[in-house]
């Protein structure tokens, strides 16, 4: 396939979701919003001049209208996929099956079945990967870098390929990559296609070696190698310089002080931030924090969980139940130890960026438990933002512990008990101690920045092909 006459794009990034969403008003009109992110800041980093384009799918009934009305914005495709075959896709494959593999978190006595919907649904995330192809294909100028994200565009190296064979495709999983002996949970055919699809790119990047080394062996395991493929690592770093001037203006230092008002004064503060993500493991590390009020009650009164858990794919019901679980174990903490002045657990379950960042600085302890994690920025994120440093508290099963193990605690997060110990350790760290250890947390946290890693990856597609 050629590209169009009109093709002028030299680097091209693919994504579910795109820079920019769209509303519609009362009135009629249509209102956009501009997203965040690593890959915004990494677009911006290759300058207006670079004849970039991103290619996404249209989320939203406001943004299939906008796509209808042709409004857009210079450098952005939206693609209008047929709203239940973006279901089927989205929810259906990618974030119920996919994610679910990558992050092992399927109750396997009962999941996953494998049945003719699941087929139906598989041809729906074929013509979803399709579209995205052939719109690339479309775009792209001769020669151009296409760099696809995530698992949810995993056939699209191999489509793209056949399409167009003159581009350099580089593809990046922001997630963990499954072991084989998980992998293989996958139908053999189902397995293969999505490793040949992401084969079908002359580089392949992932967060750390950790889930480098998964692919490969599952390529080894299931399709004989990897060909001529490349992988490579790039460690998502947090944006320090963003993150230190949004933390200290005005609606940050606002919810501070209503913050400290519900920790009272005086407290020590655990912190969390996530969303209601199954992996993340929100439910085990409240268990963890009242098993700690039940091993230690010297920390009764002295200490107050501020647990900001906001909703995630609350279109599924698997999720809608986890949302419940933690306001439940939540409400049950806070009813059998609290006290007229003292609220054992802060809960808000209301997305809040400001509010984040206040929780941030406030925090004496961070904890980062997650099941399995790609990366986990909050881990990088907190000590980072934190105004006295704070320990960290944090699961090995994290891709931030590759770099940030060290100066951690590092816990396995299917064990409450020691969960509770390394809470009541971080707790006991002496002052001039968790400020030195948040000091490097912060130096390793901000090593590659959303910039450098969106530059370190295009730099590394363009190079010479081994």
């Amino acid at each position: 396939m050629a590209p169009s006459p009109d093709a002028a794009a030299q680097v091209l990034v693919a994504s579910n979701r795109g820079p920019v969403s769209y509303d519609v008003q009362s009135d009629g009109t249509l209102a956009a919003r501009r997203g965040g992110g690593g890959l915004v800041s990494g677009l911006s980093a290759i300058g207006p001049d670079a004849g970039a384009l991103w290619v996404c799918a249209a989320l939203s009934d406001g943004d299939r209208e906008a796509v209808r009305r042709g409004v857009g914005e210079d450098g952005v495709r939206m693609l209008d996929i047929p709203a239940e075959v973006y279901a089927d896709a989205y929810n259906g494959v990618a974030n119920s099956v996919l994610w679910f593999v990558h992050h092992m978190l399927y109750q396997t006595p009962v999941e996953p079945v494998f049945d003719a919907e699941f087929r139906r649904r598989w041809a729906s995330y074929e013509s979803y990967n399709r579209a995205f192809a052939e719109a690339l294909a479309e775009e792209a100028a001769p020669g151009a870098a296409v760099l696809v994200q995530d698992y949810h565009l995993s056939l699209v190296p191999g489509l793209l390929r056949a399409l167009r064979p003159d581009l350099r495709i580089g593809h990046f999983s922001h997630t963990p990559w499954a072991p084989p002996e998980y992998f293989r949970m996958l139908p053999d055919d189902i397995a293969a296609q999505v490793l040949r699809g992401m084969l079908g790119a002359d580089r392949l990047g992932f967060l750390t070696e950790r889930w480098a080394a998964a692919f490969r062996a599952c390529c080894e395991d299931r399709v004989g190698g990897l060909g001529s493929t490349r992988t490579g690592v790039h460690g998502l770093g947090a944006d320090g310089e963003f993150l230190r001037r949004r933390s200290h203006e005005a609606d940050v230092e606002e919810r501070i002080v209503a913050l400290r008002e519900e920790v009272g004064a005086g407290r020590r503060t655990v912190v969390r931030v996530d969303r209601t993500e199954l992996s993340k493991n929100i439910v085990r590390g409240l268990l963890a924090y009242r098993q700690l009020l039940d091993d230690r009650p010297e920390w009764r009164e002295r200490v107050v969980h501020v647990a900001f858990a906001y909703p995630s794919r609350q279109d599924l019901a698997v999720y809608r139940e986890y949302t419940a679980e933690v306001q439940r174990v939540a409400e049950e903490i806070n009813e059998r130890y609290g006290t007229a002045s003292w609220t054992p657990v802060v809960l808000h379950v209301k997305d809040d960026f400001a509010r984040s960042l206040a929780a941030y600085r406030i925090a004496d302890v961070a904890l980062v438990n997650p099941i399995r994690d790609g990366m986990n920025l909050v881990a990088k994120e907190v000590p980072l933002v934190s105004d006295e440093g704070c320990a960290l508290v944090l699961s090995r099963e994290a891709g931030a512990f590759e770099e940030l193990g060290e100066d951690a605690i590092a816990v396995n997060p299917y064990d409450v008990s020691a969960t509770a110990d390394a809470l009541h350790e971080a707790l006991s760290m002496p002052a001039g101690e968790r400020a030195e250890r948040a000091k490097r947390l912060s130096a390793a946290a901000t090593a590659l920045p959303p910039s450098r890693w969106f530059l370190d990856q295009l730099d590394a597609l363009r190079g010479p092909r081994d």
